[in-house]
């Protein structure tokens, strides 16, 4: 089945000024997972008056390492030799991998600063973090952009304002992936109240991951140079997320198991 696509990504301009469904759906994901944050907060008791820096510290420390991402990984030559073009973020160009890593980066860097368990807090902001990534997929397939391989076939979906062949809507497949993830994850977290922690963070970084290898099989290559063709950068970059992700989850269980075992012990002891 064939479908045509061919939305305007502006929903209304008034004189230079215009209103994107990219803008939209980014700042709704990140609006949701800010309530769904400060929820959790209040259950815990948590200091909820910190969260408006957090939510600072994480939207500069994605779109940074997503920016330095897509310069270092994807196309050095180019940004090494015009390093002003590294500034301008309005031309397009982020790469979810440096996102993720600055993603990490500023949230250790909140957590040092705020006195916060870094493993505790990044198991609750995984759940809204998924989410958030399938609304931002979401406004990449109303941009038409980031989208997949020509189906050569009788399916998929034509992007009107880029060419006339059918092609894989990855953007979909990613966002729902996402949302699925999202959801999956919040379950693991209200159900499994015997993990470790860090667990919720491995599971997120394994799936999340997963999806990214598979999906890239029906991406262009989005880097300016070749590997040996047996897998692409992107599928390179996402190998040591998803070796993180298992060890954090054989630490956590491994350390939550430990823990029990003292406590039992001591119990008895006494």
């Amino acid at each position: 089945m064939l479908f045509h696509w061919n939305a305007d990504p502006v929903i209304f301009s008034i004189s230079s000024i215009s209103l994107r469904w990219y803008g939209v759906l980014f700042a709704t994901g990140f609006l949701l997972g800010y309530c769904f944050t400060y929820i959790n907060f209040k259950k815990k008791n948590l200091n909820t008056d910190k969260l408006d820096s957090l939510l600072f510290y994480m939207l500069a420390g994605t779109v940074i390492g997503a920016r330095l991402g897509h310069c270092i990984f994807y196309d050095p030559q180019y940004y090494f030799n015009n390093p002003i073009e590294i500034i301008k973020i309005w031309n397009g160009g982020l790469a979810s991998h440096g996102g993720g890593i600055g993603l990490i980066i500023s949230t250790l860097l909140f957590c040092r600063i705020n006195k916060f368990n870094f493993m505790n807090l990044a198991d609750l902001l995984c759940i809204p973090t998924a989410f958030v990534g399938g609304m931002i997929r979401l406004g990449n397939f109303f941009n038409s952009e980031i989208y997949g391989n020509k189906t050569n076939g009788d399916y998929g979906v034509i992007f009107d304002r880029i060419d006339n062949f059918a092609r894989h809507p990855v953007q979909l497949y990613e966002s729902v992936s996402y949302f699925i993830i999202s959801l999956f994850l919040y379950i693991l977290y209200q159900k499994y109240t015997k993990r470790g922690s860090g667990f919720i963070l491995g599971m997120f970084l394994i799936l999340v991951f997963i999806v990214r290898i598979f999906l890239e099989y029906f991406k262009p290559e989005q880097a300016s140079y070749t590997t040996d063709n047996t897998l692409t950068v992107g599928q390179y970059l996402s190998l040591p997320f998803i070796g993180a992700g298992i060890l954090l989850c054989i630490l956590s269980i491994t350390l939550n198991k430990l823990k029990n075992d003292c406590s039992t012990i001591i119990k008895n002891k006494s």
